[in-house]
Formats: C-alpha cells, sequence, structure tokens
C-alpha cells in the first residue's frame, strides 16, 4: 500500500526501475556490469562470486532514488545497519529534501515515518562510534528534518560534540555553530568556546565559506578587537572567493549587520560581487540583502537599481504564494505606480493562498508602502485574524503595528489584538518584549494599561537600555493622556513610574563606560522626555568620555549631535581635532556624517578652515564613488557652512550626474525622495546666489511653484503684522508673506525710502485680506513691487536711496536647543536676502516674547530699533 510519501515519488521510482530493467536485459548472461548488482542489490538478492568484503545494505542505500525505497530498505536490515549505514541513510534523507523546492517537502511525513523512529534509536545508540564528521553532519541534517531540539537525539550528539570540540576540523567546527543556532544557542557558553577556538585559529582559517560561517555564529560573542579581526580576514579572503559565488559575501555582510558594524571597504567590496551575481540572484536572495544593508544604513543606488531591474524580470514567473511573496516583499517599496497596483492585484488573487509567514510578510511591505488598496489590506487583515494564535510575540507586534499605521477598522480585531498583548506581556520576562509590547499596547484604542501590565514594567526598568527607556517613556505619555483621571491630575502611579524612569536613566549614564555601546543606545533616541529629563546629563556623560573619541566613532556621535541639536563646542573641538589628525582613516562616506554637526550647529571649532580644506581634499578622488543621494547631502551641508567646492559643485550640475540622480530618486523611499529633491532645489539656489562665476543655470523654476501652498499665519505672526503696522504708519507699508526671487519667502517685507520713510504698497482702500490672514494686493497697485517674479526678469526699479527691508520672526527651531546660538540655515537664509538686496531684520522669539516686552509700546520701540538700525 502506497505511503503519501511515494504518492510524490512514484513518477521518479517507476523510471528509475525502468532504467534498472533495461540494464540488465541488455547485459551479456555472465557480466557483472554494475547496473546489474545495483538492480539485484535493491530487490535485495543474493550476489555470488563478488568480493567478500562489500557492503551490500550500503549499496542497496546507494541506489535508492526516494525515501520511500530508502526507508524500506532501512526496515528490511535493521539489525545489519551500521553507525555509516544510519549517517548515509539520514544524509540521503535531506537531500531528498534539499533538492526539491520548499513547497513540495515532505519533511513532517517523514519524521512521523516508523522507519525514520528507528534510525533516529539506531543513531543514538551508536554516537560513540561515530568520527567527528559523521557527528556534526548527523546533527546538522536531523535538525533540518526538524527533529526538535529536546530530543533525546539531539541532546547527545550535542553534548558528544562538546566533549570533542578541540579537535574538531575547521570545516566541521563552522557546521556544528551553525547547528547551534539553529537551536537558539548563540550565546550558550558552548558558544563562547567555539569564539575562543575561532580566536586562536583565526590566522588558519582560509576557506572563505567556513570564515563567513564561523563569523554569522559568533557574531553575538565577538570583542570589538575580534570583531575587528573578523573583518580584516574576510577582506583578505574575499580577494579570492569565486567572483560567481556570491553566498560567502552574504554571510560576511550578516555578521558586519549582526555587530552593527558598517565597515564601508568591505561592504563595498562585498557589494562589487553581488553587482557581478544579481542576474543569477532570485527575489529571496536579492531581499536577504537588502534587508542586510538597510539595517546597516548603507545605500548603494547602483545595487537597488540593478535589483530592481532583476525584480522586474521575475515578475511574470513568481505566481505561487512562496515566490510571490518574496518577490513582493523586494520589489513592492522600489516599484513604479504601474508596477506596484500590478503586484497589488496579484497579491489579492493569491491571498486566499498565503499561510501566516506569508500574509505577515505581506502586511509588513504594506505598511512600508503606505498601501490604499482597502480589498487587499482587509484580505490580509481576515488571513492574520485566522493566525493569530500561530504568532510569536514579536509577530504580534508587527500585526498590530502595520494594521494601525495602515488605519485599519476592526474594533473586534484590535481587541483580540489587545488581549494576545496583554497575555504576553504579563509571561514575558525580556525587557526588549516588554519594551516592544508596551509600545504596541500604548497604540491600540483605549490602551490604559491594568496593574498587572504596570507592574510588569516596573518590574524591568533596571535592566532596560536607553533606548528601551526612552520607548516605554513615549508609552507612558500616551496612558496618561487617555486616563480620564489626567483632566484633573497625572495620577500617582504614572508619576512613580517616570520618576523611576529618570532614575534608571541618570543611572545608567553615570555608570557608562564605554562610548561606542552609549553611542549603540542612543542611536535611534528621540521624543521629548529624553530631550527634557536626560539630554543635559548624556552630553556631561558624553564629555567625561572625551578621550575615547577617534575616528572610528566621530561618524556616529556626530550624527548624534546634530539630531539633538544641542550646541556643545568642547565634544565639537574634539570631533574637529579628529577630523583634522586621522581624516585618511574616515571612509570619504562618513564625511557628510562628520561635517554636518558644525554646518547645521552653525560652530566654527579652532582650525575650522583646516579641518574643511583636508575634508574636502579626502572627498575630492572619491567623488565620482559617491552616491548620488549622499552627495547632494554632503554638498548642502557645505553650502549651509559658506563653502563650495568647485570639482563638487560642477559634478553636482553635470547633466550625467542628475541623470544618475533621477534614476536613483525613482527607487528611494518617499520621504528620502522629498528630501533630496528639496536639497538639491536649495543647492541650487545657493550655488546661484554665492557662486554666480560657476554658471550654474537657476532650473527649480517648476518645483517651487508647485512646492508652494498656502497657509495659516500664527497668532504671533499677526501680532507682528499689526505692530510693523503702526510703526511703519500704516498696514499697508507692510507685506506680508513675499515671495523673493529664488523662492525665498520673507515673513514681512518694507521698503524704506533715502529718509527711511516707508513707501505704502497700495491704497488703504485696494488692501484686500485673504482667507488666510494675509495681506494680498491688486497686480495694478500703484506701488506693486515684483519680488515674486522668477530670476532673470527685472523687478520694479525701487526709487533712489530705497531700501528693501525683510523681517523675519524665528521661531525656537532656528536656534540650538541649549542655547540661544543660531543655526546655520537661519544664517545662510539671512546672507542670502542680503545678496538679493535686503536690508535683513530677524525677531528671535525668545525676545518677542520676554518680560521686557511685555506692553504695546515696548514692542513698537522694540520693532523701530530693530528696522531702523545700521540701515546704509
Amino acid at each position: 500500500m502506497c505511503t503519501p510519501i511515494s504518492l510524490l515519488n512514484r513518477a521518479r521510482d517507476y523510471l528509475v526501475m525502468f532504467r534498472v530493467w533495461a540494464v540488465g536485459r541488455c547485459l551479456h548472461r555472465g557480466a557483472l556490469h554494475r547496473g546489474a548488482l545495483n538492480r539485484r542489490a535493491l530487490h535485495g538478492g543474493a550476489q555470488h562470486g563478488g568480493g567478500v568484503n562489500r557492503d551490500l545494505v550500503m549499496e542497496q542505500l546507494s541506489v535508492c532514488a526516494g525515501e520511500d525505497q530508502l526507508l524500506e530498505v532501512v526496515g528490511k536490515n535493521k539489525a545489519k545497519l551500521t553507525v555509516n549505514h544510519v549517517g548515509r541513510a539520514i544524509t540521503m534523507l535531506w537531500r531528498f529534501q534539499k533538492e526539491r523546492p520548499e513547497i513540495l517537502r515532505t519533511v513532517e511525513l517523514i519524521r512521523s515515518h516508523p522507519q525514520f523512529l528507528s534510525l533516529r534509536v539506531l543513531a543514538e545508540n551508536k554516537i560513540a562510534l561515530m568520527d567527528d564528521s559523521v557527528l556534526v553532519d548527523m546533527l546538522y541534517n536531523v535538525l533540518r528534518l526538524n527533529v526538535e531540539h529536546h530530543d533525546s537525539l539531539v541532546q547527545q550528539l550535542v553534548s558528544e560534540a562538546w566533549l570533542r570540540l578541540d579537535r574538531f576540523s575547521l570545516p566541521s567546527l563552522s557546521k556544528f555553530a551553525v547547528c547551534l543556532g539553529d537551536q537558539h544557542l548563540n550565546q550558550s557558553p558552548l558558544m563562547g568556546q567555539i569564539t575562543e577556538i575561532v580566536s586562536q585559529k583565526l590566522s588558519s582559517i582560509n576557506n572563505s565559506r567556513v570564515l563567513s560561517t564561523l563569523m554569522i555564529s559568533v557574531s553575538s560573542l565577538a570583542s570589538s578587537r575580534l570583531r575587528d579581526a573578523l573583518v580584516e580576514r574576510a577582506d583578505l579572503l574575499l580577494d579570492d572567493v569565486n567572483p560567481a559565488r556570491y553566498n560567502c559575501p552574504r554571510r560576511v555582510v550578516q555578521f558586519l549587520r549582526n555587530s552593527r558594524h558598517a565597515h564601508r571597504p568591505l561592504l563595498e567590496k562585498c557589494n562589487r560581487i553581488f553587482l557581478n551575481n544579481i542576474h543569477h540572484m532570485d527575489a529571496e536572495n536579492i531581499g536577504i540583502i537588502m534587508g542586510l544593508y538597510q539595517g546597516l544604513q548603507f545605500q548603494n543606488c547602483d545595487f537597488r537599481l540593478a535589483a530592481k531591474q532583476r525584480l522586474q524580470e521575475l515578475v511574470d514567473s513568481s505566481t505561487d504564494p512562496v515566490s510571490f511573496t518574496k518577490l513582493f516583499v523586494a520589489l513592492g517599496p522600489m516599484a513604479g505606480e504601474d508596477t506596484r497596483e500590478r503586484l497589488e492585484s496579484t497579491a489579492l488573487l493569491l491571498a486566499e493562498e498565503f499561510n501566516a509567514q506569508q500574509a505577515l510578510a505581506i502586511i509588513d511591505t504594506l505598511e512600508e508602502i503606505q498601501c490604499r488598496n482597502l480589498s487587499l489590506i482587509h484580505k490580509i487583515a481576515s488571513i492574520l485574524n485566522k493566525n493569530l494564535h500561530v504568532y510569536k510575540t514579536v509577530e504580534v507586534a508587527r500585526v498590530t503595528q502595520s494594521l494601525i499605521f495602515l488605519h485599519y477598522q476592526s474594533p473586534d480585531l484590535f481587541t483580540k489584538l489587545r488581549n494576545i498583548v496583554v497575555k504576553f506581556l504579563q509571561d514575558t520576562v525580556f525587557p526588549y518584549e516588554v519594551t516592544m509590547l508596551s509600545r504596541v499596547l500604548s497604540m491600540l484604542p483605549h490602551p490604559r494599561p491594568d496593574d498587572v501590565v504596570m507592574s510588569k514594567v516596573d518590574a524591568v526598568l533596571p535592566q532596560c537600555n536607553l533606548n528601551d527607556l526612552n520607548t516605554i517613556a513615549m508609552s507612558i505619555a500616551k496612558w496618561v493622556q487617555i486616563d480620564p483621571s489626567y483632566r484633573h491630575s497625572t495620577p500617582s502611579k504614572y508619576v512613580r513610574q517616570l520618576q523611576t524612569l529618570n532614575r534608571c536613566g541618570h543611572s545608567r549614564l553615570q555608570t557608562a563606560k564605554r562610548l561606542d555601546l552609549l553611542l549603540e543606545e542612543l542611536r535611534y533616541i528621540t521624543g521629548e522626555w529624553f530631550d527634557e529629563m536626560l539630554l543635559e546629563e548624556t552630553m556631561v556623560t558624553l564629555r567625561r568620555m572625551e578621550d575615547q573619541i577617534s575616528w572610528s566613532n566621530v561618524p556616529e556621535l556626530a550624527i548624534f549631535l546634530t539630531k539633538t541639536g544641542h550646541l556643545c563646542p568642547p565634544l565639537l573641538d574634539r570631533i574637529a581635532d579628529v577630523i583634522i589628525k586621522d581624516i585618511s582613516k574616515i571612509h570619504y562616506s562618513a564625511t557628510y556624517a562628520t561635517l554636518l554637526p558644525f554646518a547645521v550647529l552653525n560652530y566654527d571649532p579652532p582650525g575650522v578652515d583646516e579641518m574643511f580644506e583636508v575634508s574636502i581634499e579626502h572627498i575630492k578622488p572619491h567623488i565620482s564613488s559617491f552616491d548620488p543621494h549622499l552627495l547632494v547631502l554632503l554638498a548642502y551641508a557645505l553650502a549651509v557652512a559658506d563653502c563650495f567646492p568647485e570639482e563638487l559643485v560642477r559634478e553636482i550640475f553635470s547633466v550625467d550626474f542628475l541623470s544618475k540622480l533621477d534614476a536613483q530618486l525613482e527607487i528611494l523611499p518617499d520621504a528620502l525622495n522629498m528630501r533630496i529633491r528639496l536639497r538639491l532645489m536649495e543647492l541650487n539656489r545657493a550655488v546661484c546666489l554665492e557662486c554666480p562665476e560657476v554658471q550654474v543655470p537657476w532650473f527649480h523654476e517648476r518645483y517651487c511653484q508647485q512646492l508652494q501652498k498656502r497657509g495659516s499665519t500664527s497668532p504671533v505672526q499677526q501680532q507682528v503684522h499689526r505692530m510693523l503696522g503702526e510703526v511703519l504708519g500704516g498696514i499697508n507699508c507692510a507685506k506680508v508673506a513675499v515671495v523673493a526671487p529664488y523662492f525665498y519667502t520673507v515673513g514681512f517685507e518694507c521698503i524704506l525710502d533715502r529718509h527711511h520713510k516707508p513707501i505704502p504698497y497700495c491704497d488703504s482702500s485696494q488692501l484686500q485680506i485673504s482667507d488666510f490672514g494675509k495681506v494680498r494686493w491688486e497686480s495694478n497697485s500703484p506701488g506693486q513691487d515684483t519680488m515674486e517674479l522668477p530670476p532673470g526678469q527685472d523687478r520694479k526699479e525701487l526709487p533712489p536711496g530705497a531700501q528693501r527691508v525683510a523681517v523675519d520672526f524665528l521661531d525656537s527651531k532656528s536656534f540650538c536647543k541649549n542655547s540661544r546660538h543660531m543655526k546655520g540655515e537661519a544664517v545662510m537664509r539671512k546672507r542670502h536676502l542680503e545678496i538679493l538686496g535686503y536690508h535683513v531684520v530677524q525677531i528671535p522669539h525668545f525676545e518677542w516674547n520676554s518680560m521686557e516686552l511685555s506692553t504695546q509700546d515696548a514692542w513698537k520701540e522694540y520693532l523701530k530699533k530693530k528696522i531702523f538700525t545700521d540701515l546704509p
């Protein structure tokens, strides 16, 4: 009677049996041909006249063409099976499975087969007889055949391997390390011992496959010294790797991702190998590499463009749920509108066939591309709903977040998710899971937590890192706002928890000893709680670790200082010293990050000219190697700092570069796409105004017109406008929201004659007020100027000696957080308006809202001094 396995293999079995029969018929009766021997061995017949040392059982196993035949041989020869027979049988079982597409594998059927159970018992009884390679292969194969990690066979194999660990060959060691990873033993003492062996024998590892496998296995335990040694060794071995093989460099990138160490030279070497093989990759491998790049914040334009082209070639052939899901995840975020609609339509057709994991991958991607296909979202949500019982903690969190971000409406489903999240919260003991689940719980409707949840959060706070503490603080802030008693006073339970958060945060900063680890915790921190409670203490801690600042961590520190907007001259001075001293060690692509805080925070350290000079000289030989979008960001940062390297400007505004940038913009996320377009416009404007000798044309006219939008004025701006009207002798002497040449929007504009008397724009009878509270003038008004005309067109001439005055109100975003020091963009804006012929008056928010200016007369006197002082 046929088993389920034989149903899948019947065609192959018949073909093999026919070939054996045909060969036997064609041979001479006395011939001892190999095919005849195999045929007789397969049917269990006795062999006469052969060598006395022949292994008939091994011969029978060797000619098996499928699982059924092999397990039948096992069943007939149980008493004869040696350790080699058992090893060969299990190896062949996994080989049969590996050769099939994943969807056609029958691992569960094999695992439940009686003869496979016999093999496991025999293997366990013969462990002591196995040589090292057979022992490791046995463990590797049974794990791939889904034998449980707690099974006695697996436990005995691991124990025996541990006893032999020091004598393992490097290939066996790497394979055993993979097995430990499969069992989630990456941080076990056993893996620690493997890490020590790798450290001792690193110089003797000459096989890139062995090395890259070991790198992944020990990544969570490797010290920074061993990490650097592994990177150096991998860099050396990749020079000799077969250019048609990309698995080794992929594992190297995986190691870098696990280690959170974006070693740019090694990444670029791996990337070149990937580019050479992109046309042979499938969607799964492309998706894996892109995910690793994203985790390392490594953007490579050439790879993404090549990947997009390759993935589009695979669209027509990806018609089953497995291949389509991998294609959708990889291509969806990069696809154009037409391709994306096609992918969504196919996903809707295949939705009923998606399993739990495929539906999870689809919903993650729908969130990433901000999908608005309601039919698809509802369909995937229904599949998720049916499979909630199989999802793990992290997966439930992903489901919840995606559905909320996609604005999915289902009170019943969200109630169900809330109950699951609370249950997970009550059961977990891991701080990162408590943090993640708390954040998800605060996103759900009616997120008020019960006492059990609050107790669990309290219990893990002392174990949380700074990023976790910040996440929990944001969750508590949401809980406070939703609590009904919040309108009267903040409930004491939240106050106590916030106080504990503050204590834990300060304690963690005060006990921090390693700058690299601290920067890792600070990498993704944002929010009011951190800014208000920990930012000052963080700066004190960073200054305490000032001697640890080096070329390797300068980019990360610079990014943090830029993000916080906190001006700390001692830290910036130290960064500048490191740049000047060790610029040759800093990767050219990190120049943008290292220079950014000096531009954004408008800080000139001692030796500022030397710092910018050495940095520019460092990047010049690599200008053509930059990703286009990164080169635009770098050039803009330099422009803010009033620095315009001619080579850089000419490269960016060349036709070839702009064409490459256009191609890259199509594959960037929408938010980054918009940011790069804006920065290119601002760079174009800065070059036109400050470097006319370069003769770069202004080509952002249409873009700026599309970007313009009306908006309402704030109460403060309306107040300033009224005060200006009184100071200048009439509201018609001050024009609101003027669009200057190159599309700078000036808050208020007025014109003073040679005697510093205001010139009205129009008669008060012609003055109109728009819907947004802005003043609007008729186009034929006598005093109408033509500031809003684009560059290249003449503006109306001012009377001799007259002066345009721009009055800008500067809010808190224009200043550093901890001081009244003006940021670089506000300084550049003033510089540009002065080039356009304005006398610029800047009104800082802290002056306008100060106690000194608390009366109408004080405000008017303040404006008079600002406008009429220092006029030319």
